[in-house]
């Protein structure tokens, strides 16, 4: 069993439509494959048959891991959540204060961190930098490259 997850309710039912896929598209389909692997004759030396078995055991392994996810995972309720301060969920508008552009980030679960989206995982030097901070911090940021420096132009949710 794994241990709980966050996520939000879009993070979820992205979960369980690729988990619902997997049962009701993938599953037969490789069941099928199966069965006309199965109807070629000797199963000892069939390469198709040995295929779809291997591709089967990979595609259960992938539902049984999605389910237990799904079953331990636990939605983020915004409404109890602080929106002076920085938290998972927030939208912050950030000035590099080196060279002066203005960069915005939401902070999101691990599994939903999209960065061409702006979405950034909690769990990131920059987020890990935010978390708990208010409008008019700065803040300096150790990241792979260096130090960043940053101030909180804006929290939103």
């Amino acid at each position: 069993m794994s241990e709980s997850k966050y996520y939000t309710k879009e993070g979820l039912d992205k979960l369980r439509q690729e988990l619902n896929h997997l049962t009701t598209i993938e599953r037969p389909s490789i069941s099928r494959q199966i069965a006309e692997a199965r109807d070629k004759g000797d199963l000892s030396e069939n390469a198709e048959y040995d295929a779809a078995k291997n591709a089967q055991g990979m595609l259960e392994m992938k539902i049984a891991r999605l389910q237990d996810e799904i079953s331990n995972a636990r939605i983020i309720d915004e409404s109890k959540m602080d929106l002076k301060k920085v938290l998972i969920l927030s939208t912050v508008k950030l000035s590099n204060l080196k060279n002066d552009t203005l960069v915005t980030y939401t902070l999101v679960p691990e599994s939903e961190a999209n960065l061409k989206l702006g979405k950034i995982s909690v769990s990131s030097p920059i987020a890990k930098g935010l978390l708990g901070k208010i409008v008019g911090d700065k803040v300096e940021i150790e990241v792979p490259a260096g130090k960043l420096n940053f101030e909180i132009i804006e929290i939103s949710r």
